[in-house]
């Protein structure tokens, strides 16, 4: 017999409480482990292992809630569970509303102490001070390239990438009002104005362009001025009371960007092998004929996949460089492991940037 709608939500009601009951008795199954990991002196937070859960969640889920659906509820839930010891302090590029705060959010969980800051530098300076847990900035853009000051200043850091995540980024032109006539002044970081600029040459062509700190701070100076617009996100506009006057403005329809999760060593060591992991290095090589073609040796010999391959120049006027390079796999595996040792005697200069678990396509 086909069941009425309020027998359907008594139903939901049922399974709701019994959930409920359930999530508390995991909680408490998290307090215990978090309290035989103090007394070793061991990390709590542990990415791979969540990563772990999330993948053997996501393998044995048999519908209808979709892989993303499972892996944001469970994100939750263990957010929820480590915040009942102390919930994670960490530091974006601010202010509310921020591309940077939504990464963050979607990597550790709603469950986290809020550390806005005014720029990268002061993303980096709190966690290296202590006033933050982890930071989270961005790395690479799919229009634009890589995000050149969060490279330089992971290369100065003592902190290293422990995490990543990557977002569709979707524009939104924000103002006072619904429509786009009478737009003065567009506001938005030099990244997002990059990324919109066909779209703003053809509809606000006299418009002019200011670059801020922030897409957050350009949505909330357009709260200040009629004439002035934002480009943010839906989030910065309800943050700000804004109207979306135009729609995903961005050029390129499939925008993301990647953002990496960062620390102290003495916070969180670099996280065991998870089953997909990437490498994070930056080098540089001798300035010889065919130093960087011999990079890729060991690489090849020992079948170790190359993801990413970015310069920076070195700085030092004698027209050399920094190589940012991500490697697909895990110290612990033997191949990679002799890669790196291969590698590493034929640079100049060598760092390990991160270990850490492949985030979400």
């Amino acid at each position: 017999m086909k069941k009425d709608l309020a027998q359907l939500r008594t139903e939901i009601d049922k399974v709701d409480r019994e959930l409920l009951a359930l999530l508390n008795k995991r909680a408490a199954f998290a307090n215990e482990v978090g309290e035989l990991k103090r007394a070793e002196g061991s990390t709590v937070y542990r990415p791979e292992r969540e990563a772990q859960v999330i993948n053997g969640l996501q393998a044995a889920n048999p519908g209808p809630l979709k892989e993303r659906n499972v892996a944001t509820i469970w994100r939750e839930i263990m957010s929820a569970c480590r915040a009942l010891e102390a919930p994670q302090r960490v530091s974006y590029l601010g202010p509310a509303g921020t591309f940077s705060e939504q990464a963050a959010v979607q990597f550790f969980g709603s469950s986290i102490e809020h550390v806005p800051c005014v720029s990268f530098d002061e993303v980096f300076h709190a966690a290296e001070a202590g006033t933050s847990d982890f930071g989270v900035v961005p790395v690479e853009n799919s229009s634009e390239g890589v995000v050149t000051r969060s490279l330089d200043l992971l290369l100065q850091s003592p902190l290293h990438i422990v995490g990543e995540i990557s977002l569709l980024i979707r524009h939104h032109l924000l103002r006072q009002s619904p429509s786009v006539e009478g737009i003065q002044v567009v506001l938005a970081h030099p990244q997002a104005l990059a990324q919109c600029q066909g779209w703003l040459n053809k509809h606000l062509p006299k418009a002019e362009r200011r670059a801020v700190a922030s897409n957050a701070e350009g949505a909330r100076l357009a709260a200040t001025n009629p004439a002035w617009a934002g480009i943010a996100s839906e989030r910065a506009g309800s943050e700000f009371g804004l109207h979306i006057a135009a729609q995903a403005i961005q050029d390129d329809a499939f925008n993301r960007t990647r953002f990496a999760v960062i620390c102290l060593p003495q916070v969180l060591d670099a996280p065991q092998a998870s089953g997909k992991d990437c490498v994070s290095l930056v080098i540089s090589v001798p300035n010889k004929p065919g130093a960087v073609h011999d990079l890729l040796v060991p690489l090849k010999k020992h079948g170790v996949s190359m993801t990413r391959f970015e310069s920076r120049p070195a700085r030092s006027g004698q027209w050399e460089y920094y190589f940012y390079i991500d490697l697909d796999g895990h110290p612990s595996q033997p191949n990679m492991a002799q890669a790196l040792k291969e590698l590493r005697a034929l640079c100049a200069f060598y760092k390990l940037l991160g270990t850490y678990p492949v985030g979400e396509a």
